[in-house]
């Protein structure tokens, strides 16, 4: 039995996974009937979790080989081809001998760096440098993919990384891959709305209509209202409907802060107890102290123009325009080209998101902070 039934991070089963009914059928229904579909919605949404929902549902259980590839960090083709080497390893490992043998018998060029360990498990004990070849490389695994006893279905966590990697027409290729793979499904996952979109709908690019399109928006309110009051009670707590409804309306559903939330909140009420909204304040503040170092390091390695700019949007209503003039003078910035480089650079450390034009601090946590320097 899990301690705290609000889960910040992982996947627990059904029992601890909020609503997305359609969602979860609609994804579901997409791959089983030979789709590729591209998920997008901002972070911490919980795209990744709805997969693992997804995934553990048994109509895919059963039949698929499931993989989830986490490339966020990666940085080069490289780097693709070793993190989704490992992946599927890892996924096949727990099955029988024969299955992960086959995959070995095809990545010819990555087998060196694969050994067995004292429990006769396959190890995957490759850097990142020994990817020598990553066409090569990517090649085996794609044919590996098509031969597979199994079909399989990839799923690649913030794909949108892939536009940054030095190397040219990596786009193009992976499209040519996935195209001539006939047993393999992928979940293109994104959070960069304009960078994904852009993507699979511009003609000029690679993936254009290659997926069906999946964007995913908060839970409702209603939903979460039930799903949070019924694990309170499960455990002999209360929590007041409007301590609810103010933690959704401040974090505008978004379900990772939601949950954050809910989990400081049900460590804090004793059994046989309520919380309301003072608690709910108390949690909060917790929670942004809790990264207090994080954000004074962030801080750090700013320059003094980006400081001052994502302190002001901090303190601004969202919607205002930072290249303005009544907001440069108000903030003493310096002008419209520097506050441009500044959410440039903002922007590439992931740190603002835009969206039609609006400039906004993608963590909420840092939001608050900020609020308090």
């Amino acid at each position: 039995m899990i301690k705290n039934p609000f889960l910040t991070y992982g996947y627990n089963g059904p029992e601890y996974f909020c609503d997305r009914v359609e969602e979860t059928k609609r994804l579901t229904t997409l791959l089983t009937n030979g789709n590729h579909v591209a998920l997008i919605s901002p972070r911490r949404m919980g795209k990744t979790g709805l997969i693992r929902h997804c995934f553990a549902q048994q109509e895919l259980r059963d039949n698929y080989y499931l993989m989830i590839v986490d490339i966020y960090a990666t940085k080069s083709l490289a780097e693709f081809t070793y993190v989704l080497g490992r992946t599927i390893l890892s996924e096949l490992k727990s099955k029988e001998r024969k299955v992960w043998e086959h995959f070995l018998q095809i990545v010819g060029s990555l087998r060196t760096g694969i050994t067995l360990d004292a429990m006769g498990q396959p190890s995957w004990n490759l850097e990142i440098g020994d990817i020598k070849s990553p066409k090569t490389s990517l090649d085996e695994i794609f044919h590996y993919l098509n031969a597979a006893d199994k079909p399989c279905i990839i799923a690649i966590d913030e794909f949108q990384a892939i536009t940054d990697y030095p190397e040219q027409n990596v786009e193009a290729l992976l499209r040519t891959y996935i195209q001539n793979c006939n047993n393999a499904w992928f979940v293109f996952s994104g959070s960069k709305r304009h960078m994904m979109g852009e993507m699979f709908s511009s003609p000029a690019r690679p993936f254009y209509q290659s997926a069906s399109t999946m964007s995913l928006k908060a839970i409702s309110l209603e939903a979460y209202e039930q799903f949070i009051i019924f694990h309170f009670q499960q455990a002999g707590k209360l929590i007041e409907p409007e301590a609810i409804r103010y933690t959704y309306k401040k974090f505008e559903g978004t379900t990772w802060y939601i949950q954050k939330i809910c989990n400081e909140l049900f460590a804090m009420t004793e059994q046989g107890s309520s919380c309301g909204i003072k608690e709910v304040d108390m949690a909060v503040s917790y929670a942004v102290d809790e990264k207090n170092d994080t954000f004074q390091d962030m801080m750090t390695r700013l320059t003094a123009k980006q400081k001052r700019l994502l302190l002001a949007l901090a303190h601004t209503e969202t919607g205002i325009q930072p290249t303005s003039g009544p907001f440069i003078q108000k903030h003493h910035l310096t002008s419209a080209s520097a506050v441009q480089r500044s959410l440039s650079a903002l922007q590439e450390k992931d740190i603002l998101t835009s969206n039609n034009g609006k400039y906004i601090i993608y963590d909420y946590f840092l939001n608050l902070w900020l609020k308090q320097q």
